[in-house]
């Protein structure tokens, strides 16, 4: 009786690296462009096996941490370790790491199998076990039969997946990705977050994700570093940088929550700290509807309600305070602007950060 491999077992079979421990580590590591300090002392560990997710506005230091990981990049201080071994002056392709950028540069003269084993084959690795490591490689992205076709026939997800598979073909101990879904359309870009997610998992390789988007980061990641001006301002699970942000950049820029100062947060019954509260724990009801008993409340005008399918974004005025909820569309249906409405919201709704940013 023959046996059928699928790619993924041969892939798995030959392990390269255990789950366990670090993959990458930072140790105070600083990158200067001139004045621009664009890492400034980072420390940072990414655990083997994980998909761990950078994420920040642009210029914040993501990017250019992941080149360093790279190897297209040198720290001007500090070290960084690719599984436990200091990589300062090793070039790029002499890491166990391969990186997919937004820009697949793919070779548009090349057929999608040569795409792919372009690597192997600088690396002088003869062409029949060339070509098996490449079609095993178009398996596991959902590209069987596509061998012979080349990049301009292909659509944007599946030029994604080339390179995606070139990629995996050289069998790295890290797979970097830079913004790699960037370019296209928002429903290919959610079932590529599914994919990604799917293929990361099966094979049990690390992934660093580099995105402006926190939807890919939170839908995708076991672990997200929030980054802004060159510093990580927060490292968790995608569930404690949303429901827990410890500064105002994260919960401003992870999710739009509203930040009330010290003052306000006393004024409308919670502690006097810098709260973060979000928009989706805030109930909106006509003004004069009595709220639940144990919930805080404040009363304002309807400055707007913004149309975002079956929810609505209602924004209020409260008595120069102004805050966002969101709430289902059928709450608010008849709601306009000028009316006079009341909002709560569960004290335990209100998170407390740290005053920095």
């Amino acid at each position: 009786m023959s046996v059928h491999t699928r790619p993924q077992d041969t892939f798995a079979a030959h392990p390269l690296v255990s789950s366990n421990g670090t993959a990458v580590r930072f140790t105070h590591v600083a990158r200067h462009f001139g004045a621009v300090k664009a890492v400034d002392g980072l420390d940072l560990e990414i655990r083997a096996g994980e998909f761990f997710s950078m994420l920040g506005p642009s210029g914040s230091g993501k990017t250019t941490c992941l080149r360093l990981i790279a190897g297209f990049e040198q720290p001007d201080a500090g070290e960084i370790s690719i599984f436990d071994e200091p990589v300062a002056g090793i070039p790029p392709y002499r890491r166990a790491v391969n990186t997919v950028f937004q820009d697949y540069a793919l070779f548009p003269h090349l057929n999608i199998l040569d795409n792919v084993t372009y690597g192997l084959r600088i690396r002088g690795m003869g062409r029949a076990e060339r070509e098996k490591l490449g079609r095993e490689a178009l398996a596991l992205v959902k590209l069987i039969g596509f061998d012979t076709r080349r990049p301009p026939q292909l659509s944007g997800g599946q030029r994604q997946r080339v390179a995606l598979a070139r990629a995996l073909v050289n069998r790295p101990k890290v797979l970097l990705l830079d913004e790699p879904l960037g370019a296209l359309d928002l429903k290919l870009r959610e079932e590529m977050q599914v994919e990604l997610k799917a293929l990361q998992r099966s094979l049990g390789l690390t992934f660093i994700f580099v995105t402006h988007d926190q939807g890919e980061a939170l839908s995708m990641s076991d672990r997200v570093a929030v980054f802004n001006a060159g510093h990580i301002v927060q490292v968790g699970t995608p569930e404690e940088v949303y429901e827990r942000p410890q500064t105002r950049f994260v919960a401003e820029f992870v999710g739009g929550s509203n930040v009330l100062e010290p003052a306000v947060s006393a004024r409308f019954g919670g502690p006097e700290r810098l709260i973060s509260l979000r928009p989706e724990a805030i109930a909106v009801r006509s003004s004069g509807v009595a709220s639940e008993i144990g919930r805080l409340h404040a009363s304002g005008t309807c400055i707007e309600v913004q149309y975002q399918g079956a929810m609505r974004r209602v924004i209020a005025d409260c008595a120069g305070v102004r805050l966002c909820a969101l709430v289902n569309a059928a709450e608010v249906r008849d709601l306009n602007p000028g009316e006079r409405i009341s909002l709560s919201w569960l004290p335990a709704a209100m998170h407390a950060m740290e005053d920095g940013r």
